[in-house]
């Protein structure tokens, strides 16, 4: 009995931690006022003013916006900064030929002037943050349409942008929050030489690959190291040799202290998009009809690149990065839809709007403007529905279907003939040539051929007929039926995908290109499936969603007038925020418990010599049988990553982990599969983010690829400031 008592109580204590767990992506210039008190009750020691001032050097001034796709961080005073090595993969990519193979091999600049430039590749300063929420609603009414609205605050912005102070090095821009009833200017500072310092190998920066992409238990080195230079006056500058390592503000102190559960943890970066606040109809929309229609839709795509991508070494080369990024989101679709049914959200969220519309209906005022919302909500995304699914099978069949994607590029540019001229035409030639010849240097007729026959009868069979097109259904007729035969008919024209015959084309004057392009099957028939999307679907599904815009604008006003005792964080938006949470496992489904820690030990277990995903460098090999783990390691163990209940999204790959007093112990790079709804529904029971340990890190730069002085450059501690 004394024993049961004991686990019920450790039980309750538990269960009490797991629901005063903290979501949210906070704007960090609002952290004093609304999250300070809360984050230092989970153990926080520095101030609010350490992570955001603009007065003095804080935790913002090391964090970067890297490319406009990941975050980045300064750890040297020299601008040496750290992001994930698939945020880095490109550059690395494009360094990397036969002879240097640097994403097989790694990458490891000895000096400064080995470090390698890259081109577009830019790093983004947040310099401050102002609320222009007056200044851009100033003139704005409830009378107000959509557009009459939107009219007013373009302008209002304009105004603002214009009378911004900012030195001439300096950008800004300002963008909505809380479904637009808030906004912030950004002021930026953007530096365009960004050198390429170090990379693992793949086999480190990438282990796991498609297998363990969004899983926990993890063991993925994912790091890469850039530099940023400036002119001599320390100002942004483009690429030139004489241009100087970057000297910053601030760079983070790195912890050797390493981490155990229920650690304090702040993740600082740029997270993408977020849809918190949606109500319960709208998520649960998503759990039983778009995430199911588009995880089928990729699971046949899938299922036949894979087939030839077995039996064909030059098929699997070819469609390595096509498969995998397919797969990302359809795994990502699955997780979302397995923790929306595992924690109930429909329910979650619906209870929650009971509680909401009991607390409107009893006062009168608020009944009058927002006691119609909930019941606006269910009538609106029930006649999106069909909409909504007729994009989904547009938008993802004929984006798998390469055939169609050389028609839709090839008839932009016939578009642009017709409709703007030859000067035009020319212009966008530029771009669509590349990118079109890119696509036939990956392309295989043969499979793309069967994606075809199996999307194509999903296509037609799957929806509505007033959805598909009649020239789709016109030409099935004239092969009773027969998609295989359809098909065939269909690819007959091969110079469409021949990379020659293409050249020739584009090479042709335009009005010669132009009447060439029209001749094409092909793209006649994608015009008309492109047609019937514009205008059944797509004209009715854009003023249905402006509908539910103001809809969503109105609850989102609404929740936090009446839900007064609830923190409300604006959904992400590419902007800068913050997130706390502590070092966590979690117990994914029954008799399952995941620890919050993974080691070399497991990328051991993993090992399989000669795989594409789980090969283990030599080196690492021999480095873990000696165990020469240096001052990295811990208890005979290398640590490699962990898990926290950090609310983190796409956009926060690369960015920072930082300890309870600011110092980096991670770098965040994915989150767990079963909390990949965190976009729309986080819940902290499962909702994890998973990191590489900063110790991990430092191991491979200085034991493993020998570069101790990237180490030398940087300010380690052992514990505290």
């Amino acid at each position: 009995m004394r024993k049961s008592k004991i686990i019920l109580f450790l039980f309750f204590i538990f269960s009490v931690t797991i629901v005063k767990a903290d979501e949210g992506m906070w704007l960090p210039q609002l952290l004093q006022k609304l999250n300070e008190s809360r984050m230092k009750s989970l153990g926080m020691k520095i101030s609010a003013a350490d992570i955001y001032s603009i007065n003095k050097g804080s935790l913002k001034d090391a964090v970067v916006s890297l490319g406009g796709f990941c975050t980045a961080e300064l750890i040297s005073s020299k601008g040496l900064i750290l992001t994930n090595h698939h945020c880095g993969f490109d550059a690395i990519q494009n360094h990397s030929s036969l002879e240097n193979n640097y994403l097989r091999d790694g990458f490891w600049a000895k000096t400064n002037k080995d470090e390698l430039p890259n081109k577009g590749l830019f790093v983004t300063f947040i310099v401050r943050i102002d609320d222009v929420t007056r200044a851009v609603m100033n003139g704005v009414t409830p009378a107000m349409n959509e557009a009459e609205r939107q009219s007013v605050i373009d302008k209002n912005i304009a105004a603002v942008q214009r009378n911004v102070q900012k030195q001439a090095t300096q950008k800004s821009f300002v963008r909505g929050f809380f479904e637009a009833n808030q906004y912030y200017l950004f002021v930026t500072e953007t530096y365009n030489d960004v050198r390429l310092v170090g990379a693992p190998p793949s086999a480190i920066g990438n282990f796991g690959k498609d297998t363990d992409n969004w899983v926990w238990p993890r063991h993925t080195g994912d790091f890469s190291m850039f530099r940023i230079y400036a002119s001599k006056d320390n100002k942004p500058a483009e690429y030139a040799e004489g241009n100087i390592p970057y000297t910053p503000k601030r760079a983070l102190n790195i912890s050797l202290k390493g981490i155990k559960e229920n650690d304090f943890t702040l993740i600082f970066g740029f997270p993408g998009r977020t849809s918190e606040y949606l109500p319960a109809v709208a998520v649960e929309q998503i759990r039983t009809v778009s995430d199911p229609a588009k995880i089928a839709i990729r699971e046949k795509a899938l299922t036949i690149i894979d087939n030839y991508m077995r039996k064909d070494e030059a098929i699997k080369i070819k469609y390595a990065a096509k498969y995998a990024s397919i797969q990302n989101a359809y795994k990502k679709w699955q997780g979302e839809v397995l923790g929306l049914t595992r924690t109930n959200a429909f329910a979650k969220k619906t209870n929650y709007e009971d509680e909401f519309q009991k607390r409107v209906d009893a006062n009168p005022i608020w009944k009058t403007e927002y006691g119609n919302l909930l019941a606006d909500f269910k009538t609106v995304y029930n006649n999106i529905e069909p909409y909504n699914l007729a994009r989904d099978y547009y938008t993802e069949i004929f984006s798998k279907i390469e055939l169609f994607s050389i028609c839709a590029r090839l008839k932009a540019l016939q578009i642009t003939y017709e409709t703007k001229g030859e000067t035009a035409f020319a212009e966008r030639l530029k771009n669509i040539e590349p990118d079109l010849l890119h696509v036939l240097e990956e392309y295989n007729a043969e499979v793309d051929k069967k994606v075809a026959e199996a999307l194509m009868e999903m296509y037609v069979q799957n929806q509505d007929k007033k959805y598909v097109s009649p020239e789709v259904l016109q030409a099935l007729e004239t092969t009773d039926g027969n998609f295989v035969a359809f098909i065939n008919r269909l690819y007959s024209q091969t110079s469409l995908t021949n990379a020659d015959s293409i050249e020739a084309l584009l090479a042709l004057p335009a009005a010669e290109a132009v009447e060439k392009i029209k001749q094409y099957d092909a793209i006649h028939l994608f015009s008309d499936v492109q047609s019937v999307y514009q205008n059944q679907v797509q004209k009715q599904q854009n003023i249905y969603q402006a509908y539910i815009n103001k809809l969503q604008r109105s609850y989102m006003q609404a929740q936090m007038e009446v839900m007064k005792e609830k923190k409300f964080y604006p959904d992400a938006n590419s902007t800068m925020r913050v997130t706390y949470g502590q070092v966590k496992g979690y117990n994914p489904r029954d008799a399952v418990y995941y620890k919050f820690q993974t080691t070399l030990d497991g990328i051991m277990e993993k090992y399989i010599p000669g795989d594409y995903e789980f090969d283990v460098p030599a080196k690492l090999i021999s480095l873990y049988k000696t165990k020469d783990y240096g001052r990295y390691g811990e208890n005979g163990k290398m640590p490699v990553c962990f898990i926290a209940t950090n609310h983190t999204t796409g956009g926060n790959s690369g960015s920072p982990a930082l300890d309870a007093y600011g110092n980096l112990i991670g770098l965040n790079f994915d989150r767990v599969w079963e909390g990949t709804m965190s976009d729309i529904n986080y819940d902290p029971s499962i909702c994890r983010n998973i990191m590489v340990d900063i110790r991990y890190v430092l191991f491979i730069v200085d034991k493993f690829a020998g570069a101790t002085h990237l180490i030398d450059e940087m300010k380690l501690v052992q514990a505290g400031k």
